[in-house]
């Protein structure tokens, strides 16, 4: 048997589980596994600028591509607590992310040694597994057991912390006969899928949801042929947008409070049944849920049993991988269809379509400043269909899911039940060290993006090309749109005058900070638009200097002050503070590229 330290043999356990990139910040307490990283080779490493934001670049490469888990290492104390907002942020989204973090030796630990902390039992809420491994000789074990943890049911994040001296001592480990752990999925019966369907045919008005956990299962095709097959139109929540086109005929719409679509609101206040897939009832996706759930039946299937229930009890809970659970969907449907069991839906999906067609909200704006719904307006006519939004939150997230449209499965990379302020930046990088070849569009609002601007420097020494769209209001909008309940706009102001710019800048110096300055000190390239005819002519500079000079490219869009944007806090009571479109001409893209 092979001898060899305990590190070493964790990086061939991470080589046979797939792994070949690792995001982190060495430190003293890790640097034995660095080493290690070192000497085994097979993993390259990408250098963040902040523990942090090594987590969020792992959640965005695990995102990216079916199989993928994100590895994000740093050293003991202040990088593991750093990394917790990226274990919540993929705990809450259902994100299998593997946290290394170093640690004190063990007669240390309990001694208030230098940045010795208790990162498993700081990390336990937010992560499936975490564990500090005492004995060398586990290691390895730990490491295997954490990637069937990840990968088993309702995927998530685990934490390793290591101890120094534990990463040292020499153990016996035979990597060529490693072999992974299988994954645990349930998986529905043929009789829970025939009482499911009995139920849907039952119906007159009835829909599926589809929720992240078609995306995590790979199962975004399997959807749309059991879409296909029953003519039920379909419901996409944010975290499963994209897994039937926008243009598709049977997709209905979002619905929500925020993220969603007018037409998605009404076809659902419509429906008087509803299929639930791989969702969690979400409240900024239900409201209020007794409006949600008036007047109609609904049937949930999900990976975690625990999840059926949890907001409100349905008429029949499935527990099961969504994957699984369609292709049964799939045989049975088809076995239906073909003896004559199965409604005709057409007329609905025409109502449904006819809603699509002409419930719009208005996006073509000449206005200077510019108003955001014509940024989203040009970024759908720009990118079109091949594009990879990433997004975290703001009203700059919340109004392009209003607007933007997305017309394949994780091509919308949204930290969707967390939102942390930040997350965009580092996401974005991920997933461009997953997909090199990928368009990846960012988007965020001024707030979010200083919360971790210093990642674009990542994408500039490892060559991480993707375009940031920054929409500068320079406020807290969201907080600023929900003060207004409280008749108040207090402490959520981003704007001063920035000295540095010149008297005929007057008008940006208002703005503060000069992001395009930021974005180039940081060794990117950086444009800014004031006016809308501007927006396209950038967009598309912005893809010449990212091929150029493979680099994040930041287009600075400089926004009117105040713009409320489309929410409320009930499905049937949603605010719409501007004006909807009437004809072609009020919202182009939209209406063009859906009908």
């Amino acid at each position: 048997m092979a001898k060899m330290t305990a590190a070493e043999a964790a990086i061939h356990v991470l080589k046979k589980e797939g792994v070949d990139v690792a995001f982190g910040v060495p430190g003293a307490a890790i640097n034995p596994f660095y080493a290690a990283m070192r000497k085994v080779g097979g993993v390259d490493h990408v250098l963040a600028r902040h523990v942090e934001g090594a987590s969020h670049m792992a959640e965005g490469y695990t995102r990216t591509t079916a199989g993928n888990i994100g590895v994000c290492i740093g050293t003991s104390g202040p990088a593991g607590t750093d990394m917790i907002t990226g274990l919540y942020s993929a705990s809450a989204d259902s994100i299998p992310i593997l946290c290394i973090t170093g640690q004190a030796p063990r007669a240390k630990m309990h001694k208030e040694d230098f940045q010795a902390v208790d990162i498993q039992t700081i990390a336990g809420p937010v992560t499936k597994w975490s564990v500090t491994v005492m004995e060398p000789a586990q290691v390895p074990r730990a490491f295997q057991k954490a990637f069937q943890i990840m990968r088993s049911s309702r995927p998530g994040p685990v934490l390793i912390d290591l101890p120094i001296d534990v990463q040292m001592s020499e153990i016996e480990f035979d990597p060529d006969t490693y072999e992974s752990l299988p994954a645990y999925k349930p998986s529905a019966s043929r009789a829970q899928i025939e009482k499911a369907l009995t139920m849907l045919n039952e119906a007159d008005k009835p829909l599926i949801v589809a929720g992240g956990g078609i995306i995590n299962a790979d199962a975004a095709e399997q959807l749309v042929e059991f879409a296909e097959l029953t003519g039920v139109p379909v419901i996409p929540t944010l975290m499963g947008w994209g897994t039937i086109p926008d243009d598709h005929p049977l997709m209905a719409g979002m619905v929500g409070l925020q993220t969603s679509h007018r037409y998605g609101n009404a076809t659902m206040l419509a429906s008087d049944f509803v299929i639930g897939i791989g969702n969690r009832w979400a409240n900024r996706h239900t409201g209020n849920v007794e409006t949600y759930t008036k007047d109609r039946k609904f049937v949930h299937v999900d990976i975690e049993p625990t999840q059926i229930g949890r907001i409100f009890g349905p008429d029949y809970g499935i527990v099961s991988d969504a994957k699984l659970a369609l292709d049964l969907f799939i045989d049975v449907a088809r076995e239906m269809k073909a003896s004559g069991q199965l409604k005709n839906r057409s007329a609905w999906a025409q109502e449904c379509q006819e809603r699509k067609r002409t419930l719009l909200r208005k996006t073509h704006f000449d206005n200077v400043p510019v108003k955001p719904q014509r940024v989203y307006e040009e970024m759908n006519k720009v990118f079109g269909k091949n594009a990879r939004y990433i997004s975290t939150i703001g009203l700059s997230q919340i109004a392009g899911a209003q607007f933007l449209h997305v017309y394949k499965p994780r091509h919308w990379i949204n930290c969707g039940q967390a939102g942390p302020l930040g997350w965009t930046v580092p996401a974005a990088l991920g997933v461009c060290r997953a997909d090199p070849e990928a368009e990846v569009v960012a988007l965020s609002g001024d707030y979010d993006f200083q919360f971790m601007v210093e990642e674009l420097a990542v994408g500039a020494q490892f060559n991480l090309p993707y375009i940031h769209v920054l929409v500068n209001n320079s406020y807290l909008g969201l907080i600023r749109q929900a003060q207004r309940g409280f008749d108040m706009d207090y402490c959520v102001q981003l704007s001063f005058k920035n000295i540095n710019y010149t008297d005929e800048e007057a008008a940006l110096a208002e703005y503060g900070v000069d992001h395009v300055s930021v974005a180039e000190g940081l060794g990117c390239k950086a444009l800014r638009v004031t006016t809308p005819d501007e927006i396209a002519p950038a967009l598309e500079k912005a893809r010449e200097l990212m091929r150029q000079y493979r680099v994040p490219v930041v287009v600075e869009i400089i926004l009117e002050r105040v713009t409320n944007i489309s929410m409320g806090t009930d499905l049937d009571g949603v605010n719409e503070f501007e004006a909807l479109a009437e004809n072609l001409t009020d919202a182009p893209s939209s209406i063009a590229s859906l009908t």
